[in-house]
């Protein structure tokens, strides 16, 4: 059964059950669901974390961090959508939350100028708190994960939302312990070991193949070729797959081609749903909105539109505060709502957002992420962050899929193909603890200074 017939069948039952539940003044009640978690979690080896096993650590943090860390992974997703965009007019579609988690899991071993910019540039305000706030926010979309509709002997899946981690180490590579610990207890991401050393290639395809299965075949090839090399140490990886009917469905026979202006004037026909509906909603000064809720009512899509001639200015200016009220503004009102269908793909390497966000120290041989290893040794830094994303809308629901990966490499030591003291230089003598000059000199005829004898 694809996504199209299992939404379809979903949104059958609910709307049968809404009617049946209805009041004779044609109000509706909540759709009743039997919500059972997800059982299926394989795994790869007897050793390894099973896919999508949840962190193993009791919440430890009240709601005012967890909306401290709500507020900012927003406004994080509101300065990154700004960047991209403004390099690429297109369309853009991206998981906060999964690039987020990953670089969470990577800023658990930050140390120094490089953990400062990170917890700077990503909005970590709770610095270590960050990772139980990460952890008691995965156990709420765990306890959101799956509810279930029964259509005759069927059970079909009327709300997805999945989320899972994992971390890939070279084999033998002296991860700290405490590191470990961290990232399983509030991660759930055991460490798998791999052979990026001698076969960077096949581990790429390993992981590539771990990111499909968690994403329902959506998010394919995260990795792209040489994008895992000899040098690569660890990978960090988040998936997060959704999938829900919409509580009020659009009636396909009410879809009907129009006219959509581009951002650049250009027209093109698509298909636009309708539907007259009650729901909530906001007019603002400059903009409209609407909440459209899926089945369950815990999760929705709030859509903007801002006034003609206005989008660029209402995208540049929306911040934080601005969303949240938005989210506030909205209340109940009824209505006729046309929205088109749509389908697409976002991939993304992050370097250089990351990078002129805030956090350059990250991506160069002066990184420090000593806190992930044993020892003294601290020459990990980040190579790229890969991130890919896919979303489907239609007259039934939304199908969403994200992946991030957190690809780190050990730097190697500076090279030069030849130095050559042919000409005038200079030199000392000094002694390194306490970097006292001892002898300081300069040869300007190295001619002149044989040794006779």
């Amino acid at each position: 059964m694809n996504r199209r017939e299992i939404l379809a069948l979903s949104g059958a039952l609910a709307a049968a059950s809404l009617a049946g539940c209805a009041g004779g003044d044609g109000s509706q009640t909540e759709t009743e669901t039997d919500e059972t978690p997800s059982t299926d979690t394989p795994t790869e080896t007897p050793t390894e974390t099973p896919d999508g096993e949840p962190p193993t650590g009791e919440p430890t943090v009240d709601n005012e961090q967890l909306a401290a860390l709500a507020a900012g992974n927003a406004e994080f997703a509101l300065d990154l959508h700004s960047h991209l965009a403004a390099k690429d007019g297109g369309n853009q579609f991206l998981s906060p939350y999964s690039i987020s988690v990953a670089l969470a899991m990577t800023y658990a071993g930050a140390r120094g100028e490089t953990r400062t910019q990170m917890e700077e540039t990503l909005r970590y305000t709770l610095g270590d708190e960050v990772h139980p706030a990460f952890s008691d926010l995965q156990a709420a979309l765990e306890s959101r994960e799956t509810a279930k509709n029964r259509v005759e002997d069927e059970e079909v899946d009327a709300f997805q939302l999945a989320v899972a981690n994992a971390l890939w180490g070279q084999e033998g590579y002296p991860f700290s312990d405490e590191y470990l610990s961290v990232l399983e207890e509030n991660y759930g991401s055991g460490l798998r070991e791999a052979d990026f050393t001698n076969d960077p290639d096949g581990e790429r395809k390993r992981i590539n193949q771990w990111v499909a299965d968690q994403t329902e075949d959506r998010i394919e090839d995260l990795l792209p070729a040489d994008a895992i090399t000899p040098q690569t140490v660890l990978v960090l990886t988040n998936a997060i797959y959704f999938m829900a009917s919409w509580l009020h469905k659009f009636d396909p026979k009410n879809t009907e081609d129009g006219i959509f202006t581009a951002l650049d004037g250009t027209e093109s026909t698509v298909p636009l749903m309708q539907q007259e509906l009650e729901a909530n909603y906001a007019d603002l000064p400059t903009a409209q909105a609407v909440e459209l809720p899926y089945i369950g009512e815990e999760v929705s899509m709030v859509l903007m539109l801002p006034d003609e001639g206005e989008f660029e200015s209402f995208e540049q200016n929306l911040d934080t505060s601005r969303l949240f009220g938005i989210f506030q503004e909205l209340s109940r009102a009824q209505g006729t709502l046309v929205f088109p269908r749509f389908e697409f793909e976002t991939e993304v390497q992050l370097s250089d957002a990351l990078s002129e966000l805030g956090m350059p120290i990250a991506f160069g041989s002066g990184a420090d992420f000593s806190g992930m290893v044993e020892g003294d040794q601290s020459g990990l830094m980040i190579d790229e962050v890969y991130h890919k994303t896919f979303v489907s809308v239609d007259e039934e629901g939304t199908e969403a899929a994200a992946s991030t990966a957190v690809v780190m490499m050990e730097s190697l030591p500076p090279q030069w193909d030849e130095l050559r003291f042919d000409r005038p230089f200079l030199f000392c003598i000094r002694d390194k603890p306490t970097d006292a000059v001892l002898f300081y000199g300069r040869v300007v005829d190295a001619g002149a200074a044989q040794d006779e004898n």
